[in-house]
């Protein structure tokens, strides 16, 4: 791809990617409302599903064209992404209070998650047995998700709403689901392009270009999301947007690719411990203390910078 084209690429994927994530805030708060489920948890599932599917494409491609660095500092680097940058500027820029009994189950599966990766990993290879295990907290995960769903809909007064409204923000939905997820295909193609015509080592690329574009749609969510106010949409979508990237990705890749997964030691040393530290990081004073505290997104941005430039 020429110079020319793929920056004419990346600034496609940049207006589809805005567009997008406008249209997917609106229409999931308002579905939300309309059902009488919390926006958090619509957030932790629907929205998280749509938002990581860039993840899930170029690791899962990356996986059958035998990269493994790539496949894994994607979805790993998306995670460190997700929380020290995206989650950081949502703390810093909203008022994050939560309530432990919504929050506890899903921030205790993702810390399980990125911590089982770890340890499962060590040998230098995800086994197969941890794969299993890893899809098994996934289950899990959206098992009780749904289930407190179910409960919260029952329990929730339905806002009145127009067929015609359902119709419009389904179509809103689906096209902003649209938007972003093609964006970002643009931006990461056009973005890497350009950083490899600069001769950018390929793990370079994975956990900084390629992990920020495919984590575009959260950044875009959780910029819409500051600007509209919907702080629980926000960190809803990052906390099930990573547990479906530690938990659902590799395990994925593993099978596609019919082997064990190697993990390199630059991943076991700096990827993989990061992405727990951030976790429990951005997690436990929610979990504790039941908000999030400026300071506390700005040290969280700050540990990101420090490892991105780690990992340069």
């Amino acid at each position: 791809m020429s110079l020319e084209l793929a920056f004419l690429v990346f600034i496609i994927g940049v207006i589809l990617v805005v567009k997008g994530g406008d249209w997917f805030v609106d229409a999931a708060s308002w579905i939300a409302k309309a059902a009488g489920v919390p926006s958090f948890l619509i957030g932790a599932t629907i929205v998280s599903f749509a938002t990581t599917m860039p993840e899930m494409i170029v690791s899962v491609t990356a996986a059958v064209q035998g990269k493994n660095d790539m496949a894994i500092g994607n979805a790993v680097g998306s995670v460190n992404v997700n929380t020290g940058l995206i989650m950081g500027l949502a703390i810093i820029f909203l008022t994050v209070i939560t309530k432990r009994e919504k929050y506890l189950k899903q921030c205790l599966f993702l810390i399980a998650t990125a911590a089982f990766l770890w340890i499962g990993s060590s040998s230098g290879n995800l086994k197969t047995w941890a794969s299993l295990i890893l899809v098994c907290l996934f289950l899990a995960f959206m098992f009780f998700n749904a289930k407190d769903a179910k409960n919260e809909m029952a329990a929730a007064q339905k806002e009145s709403f127009e067929r015609k409204d359902l119709g419009k923000n389904i179509l809103l939905f689906v096209a902003g689901a649209a938007g972003i997820v093609i964006g970002s295909q643009c931006l990461v193609n056009g973005g890497s392009d350009l950083a490899a015509a600069l001769g950018v080592p390929e793990r370079v690329i994975a956990v900084t270009m390629v992990a920020i574009g495919t984590s575009l749609p959260e950044l875009i969510t959780t910029i819409t999301a500051i600007r509209k106010k919907e702080s629980s949409l926000s960190v809803g979508n990052i906390i099930g947007a990573n547990l479906i990237d530690l938990a659902l990705i590799l395990p994925v890749c593993s099978f596609v690719s019919g082997t064990e997964y190697a993990v390199s030691a630059q991943a076991l040393a700096l990827d993989l411990p990061f992405c727990l530290i951030i976790t429990l990081v951005a997690l436990l004073p929610m979990l504790i203390k039941e908000k999030a505290y400026k300071a506390q997104g700005i040290l969280m941005v700050a540990l990101y910078a420090a490892y991105l430039f780690r990992s340069l």
